[in-house]
């Protein structure tokens, strides 16, 4: 059976660039390893953040866009995006929450204690502990590598038909069913990182989307003949997915599962250093060749955002 290792990639909505960049490289020690544009939407940028190289499993990516509408997180929507950190780094983290004013709460799931808070458009994110996965070799502002966040640890789903969410997860995807605690059923994968996902069964409201709000996760394909079979395989399944485009880092494909949740299928090469030195990753706004006679243009347009060492690290 064919198999997804796991998360590729997750991909929300917000309001304000530059906030994005000082939470999410600041607060929580991510890099920005690419900074370019919505292809379908040029005027918004397309952040992604992740590890020192970027590798699938540990990238989230944003369309920050100031005049879109407030949403609100529910069924059809990835609900909560969890981060694994190296284990004894509990404590640090909250530690840097508290110094930053990000309230934050702590619970017990499977087994595991999560540290659950908001960024700040409202995405629900969680920090838990685990071995396994490669470390983090970033380091930046107050978040050495020794506490730096390795990826995603996984996310847990609403869907407005967990059964069918379900049948999707397993039969579709390849991942394992590990069973049932209270209102969560889990489900595992066989890579390293990005590989636990929850399924919430009574999410209680209709998502909308919005800023604040997960707009599709993405899994793992290994290359681009593993990318054609899995269309391949949604097609004679009696799913929709799109065709194959050209995301200049990855190829990716989506589908709608029948609890209104948008996957991607995206392929693990080419990588962020594709058009960029590793060591140059996110300084430049990078632009698709069709593009590339736009960019005074949209350099003008585009709001000046950096990444910088927050007040409190210095």
């Amino acid at each position: 059976m064919q198999k997804t290792s796991g998360i590729h990639h997750i991909s929300a909505m917000v309001n304000d660039a530059q906030r994005n960049i000082d939470f999410y490289a600041g607060v929580l020690g991510l890099r920005l390893v690419k900074k370019t544009i919505n292809f379908d939407r040029p005027e918004v940028y397309h952040l992604y953040f992740g590890d020192e190289t970027g590798q699938p499993g540990s990238v989230i990516t944003f369309f920050p866009w100031a005049k879109q509408l407030k949403g609100r997180i529910g069924t059809g929507q990835v609900g909560v995006t969890n981060y694994v950190i190296p284990k004894g780094s509990l404590s640090f983290w909250e530690n840097r929450l508290r110094k930053f004013r990000v309230e934050f709460t702590s619970s017990i799931r499977f087994g595991e204690r999560y540290l659950q808070f908001n960024d700040p458009d409202g995405l629900q994110l969680e920090l838990t502990e685990r071995d396994g996965g490669p470390a983090n070799t970033w380091n930046f502002g107050g978040v050495g590598a020794e506490h730096a966040i390795k990826g995603f640890g996984g996310a847990v789903l609403y869907s407005s038909q967990p059964h069918k969410t379900t049948h999707v997860l397993e039969n579709i995807l390849g991942l394992e069913c590990m069973g049932q605690e209270k209102e969560f059923l889990r489900f595992k994968s066989e890579g390293s990182i990005g590989n636990t996902i929850d399924i919430r069964l009574n999410p209680s409201v209709r998502g909308l989307m919005g800023a604040g709000t997960v707009h599709h996760i993405a899994w793992r394909a290994i290359d681009e003949e593993d990318h054609q079979m899995w269309r391949s395989l949604l097609l004679e399944n009696g799913y929709y997915p799109t065709e194959i485009l050209d995301r200049n880092y990855f190829k990716a494909l989506y589908f709608h599962e029948e609890g209104g949740i948008l996957f991607e299928i995206a392929t693990d090469p080419p990588g962020f250093s594709v058009d960029e030195p590793i060591h140059e990753l996110g300084k430049k706004l990078m632009l698709p060749s069709w593009l590339e006679s736009k960019r005074e243009e949209l350099e003008e347009t585009l709001p000046q955002v950096e990444v910088r060492v927050l007040e409190g690290d210095k």
